[in-house]
């Protein structure tokens, strides 16, 4: 089969160990990101299988219509709204999908949490430049974190907040809350409640047409100047541009951010401009680790796709209309 993975920011692929798995197949990476539909045309043209990293390319209706050789998607991770499902199906390709660790993504939010309260990237600037010692940090023990959306992401978030002396309040859907509290944790009454009182606020929601923008401007205004916001969910989940409007307006004091409505972000984004935010360029699950798991998955999926079976198929009543 001609492979073809886009998006692949680091090189990474090739030096995963499970890179052996699609010897037998015909394999092109592509380390930069193009958006248009005909640039995407050109480099897919050819494909029988993508591989997407998660949601870095859209997959859309018309796209698929320029791509007469592709039989199968590979999805790192569980798809999402960057693939049409229906035009797949009505045109007989098949996605597959498979998931990641939860502990990246939760190892990575407390990197910001840290990084965001002793203001790390701020003052490693300022030491480079000749400083030392031009900010004050914020501790965390005796402090409120505020889980919102607490899934097995926010659940080992909040664990490790007890670790350092938290008093943890959390608050998602029942089946959620109640195991949150099962757990021993505390949960909020309500968005008033959770924005109102937590010094770190962490999202930990999946984003659905429900949950975007479920954060409004108004939930961000109710939080307290000396609080921390922090996105490694997904950027869908905050009203388009509340974020940075409150940041300006005092409430909450500071962010960490993984997440943007358009990745790889452009350098005029109004929170890279901020000293008050820490920005990453959407790290949460980059590590060999899941990128051996991810991978791993898709390439399975694909040996089995040759061989006649799908494997975690989403769409299977696609098989066979190719």
């Amino acid at each position: 089969m001609k492979i073809v993975i886009p998006d692949d920011y680091q090189d990474a692929v090739r030096s995963l160990a499970c890179f052996s798995n699609v010897a037998a197949h015909e394999v092109t990476v592509y380390r930069d990101t193009v958006t248009g539909i005909d640039a995407l045309a050109q480099r897919f043209a050819q494909a029988d299988c993508l591989v997407l990293i998660r949601e870095r390319t859209r997959i859309t209706a018309e796209l698929l219509e320029r791509l007469p050789h592709l039989k199968l998607i590979a999805q790192t991770g569980r798809t999402g709204g960057h693939i049409d499902l229906d035009a797949c199906t009505r045109r007989g390709v098949v996605v597959t999908s498979g998931k990641g660790s939860p502990y990246p993504p939760a190892e990575l939010t407390w990197a910001l949490i840290l990084a965001a309260l002793r203001h790390v990237p701020l003052e490693d600037r300022r030491m480079r430049e000749g400083r030392w010692q031009t900010t004050l940090g914020t501790g965390l023990k005796g402090r409120t974190l505020g889980i919102y959306g607490y899934g097995s992401i926010g659940a080992l978030v909040a664990r490790a907040g007890i670790a350092f002396g938290m008093r943890v309040l959390a608050l998602g859907r029942e089946v959620s809350a109640q195991r949150a509290r099962a757990e021993g944790f505390e949960v909020a009454s309500g968005k008033a409640q959770l924005f109102g009182e937590s010094d770190v606020l962490s999202l930990h929601l999946k984003l659905s047409p429900e949950t975007r923008g479920i954060v409004t401007a108004g939930d961000l205004a109710s939080m307290k100047p000396t609080a921390l916001f922090v996105n490694t969910s997904r950027d869908g989940l905050v009203q388009k541009g509340a974020l940075a409007a409150a940041l300006r307006a005092g409430r909450p004091g500071s962010a960490a951010v993984d997440v943007y409505d358009i990745e790889p972000v452009p350098r005029d984004h109004p929170l890279l401009a901020m000293d008050n935010v820490v920005c990453t360029p959407h790290l949460g699950y980059v590590v060999r680790d899941n990128y051996e798991l991810y991978f791993g998955q898709a390439f399975e999926q694909i040996n089995a796709f040759a061989a006649g079976q799908a494997v975690n198929a989403v769409n299977p009543e696609a098989l066979g209309r190719k």
